[in-house]
């Protein structure tokens, strides 16, 4: 009776209202709400990454102009921990370091790359390519950059980025990657690790920003290099 008094448009709004409240019980059941930084523990930047090692040491006057990767206040929101260094070694070599995680990097909060933050600031981004690394028995793999600001500072630059203590490439791969944190219910962390040198002969930048990270990766105690690089 109930039923044959509601008619079709009935039956159809009530079906419409069922399915609602079906949704939204299955959204709040596939949606993460455990941080995999509480459960392994948030990185920590500023321990993990030692202020010397080998023949590299933190550099006592920081002059080199440091390129930040977003306003400070996007920063904030994005990441939960930043680390910005310039480093030099016995022969005056000068390296800039930059280090940004964040404990949340779904798509809404996910870390900016330099090629995004680097036009921002003025910068031509020449070229861009990929390539490994061999560090510590493993092969990292890296993005290349070749940027310019006003002609006059040539900035190589060596990135990579890190889902859940996984190098990550972007694109689908990371979408599957999230997803398969997001079924069990885990927000996953990562972070971008930036170095970078300044002059003209960007072969020469890359070779010193290579073996600044073989002798920084390799003097990391094992689990931060895991977190830090993926190796």
């Amino acid at each position: 009776m109930i039923i044959s008094s509601l008619g079709r448009h009935g039956l159809q709004a009530l079906l419409a209202a069922f399915l609602m409240v079906v949704s939204v019980f299955v959204t709040a059941a596939i949606t993460p709400t455990t941080r995999l930084s509480e459960i392994l523990g948030p990185v920590d930047l500023e321990g993990a990454v030692p202020k010397s090692f080998g023949k590299w040491q933190l550099d006592p006057h920081q002059f080199t102009a440091m390129v930040n990767p977003q306003q400070e206040a996007l920063l904030g929101k994005l990441y939960s921990q930043t680390l910005s260094r310039t480093y030099v070694d016995d022969r005056g070599r000068r390296v800039m370091l930059s280090i940004a995680y964040g404990e949340d990097q779904r798509d809404s909060m996910q870390v900016h790359k330099p090629e995004i933050c680097y036009p921002a600031q003025g910068f031509m981004i020449l070229k861009k390519s990929s390539e490994g690394i061999p560090i510590a028995g493993s092969d990292l793999q890296v993005t290349r950059l070749e940027t310019v600001l006003a002609e006059r500072r040539y900035e190589p630059v060596t990135y990579w980025t890190v889902l859940a203590s996984e190098v990550s490439v972007g694109g689908t791969a990371k979408k599957l990657e999230e997803m398969k944190y997001g079924l069990r219910g885990v927000i996953p962390d990562g972070l971008i690790f930036r170095v970078s040198t300044i002059g003209r002969d960007t072969e020469a930048g890359f070779k010193t920003q290579d073996e600044f990270l073989r002798e920084l990766l390799s003097s990391m105690a094992p689990e931060a290099r895991k977190r830090i690089a993926g190796i």
